[in-house]
């Protein structure tokens, strides 16, 4: 008698665990499909303007100037720039 009890119990905790299963997938789809906001860093747009910047910046235009080129914020423009010095930095690093 005490096992069946038992038995009973497991299975509708089998029951609940399926359930919350169920629902937690879902919500894994639902994060999985979203649109990311923000900036999307490295994406095709990105890496098409910085490469821009770095012909521009290696040219000797200034920070303005290419903003205005790319119809981009200064800021953003001060980004590029900082990424390209970490990337200067490693570079340099890797050859001396």
């Amino acid at each position: 008698m005490n096992t069946k009890m038992t038995l009973e119990k497991a299975i509708k905790r089998i029951v609940e665990l399926e359930k919350e299963n169920s629902d937690l997938k879902e919500e894994l789809e639902f994060y999985r499909t979203r649109k990311m906001s923000g900036r999307q860093k490295h994406n095709a747009k990105w890496m098409s303007i910085y490469n821009d910047f770095v012909s521009c910046y290696e040219q000797g235009m200034t920070i303005v100037e290419i903003a205005r080129r790319n119809n981009i914020s200064e800021r953003s423009v001060y980004r590029y720039k900082a990424y390209y010095d970490v990337m200067k930095k490693k570079t340099d690093n890797n050859m001396g």
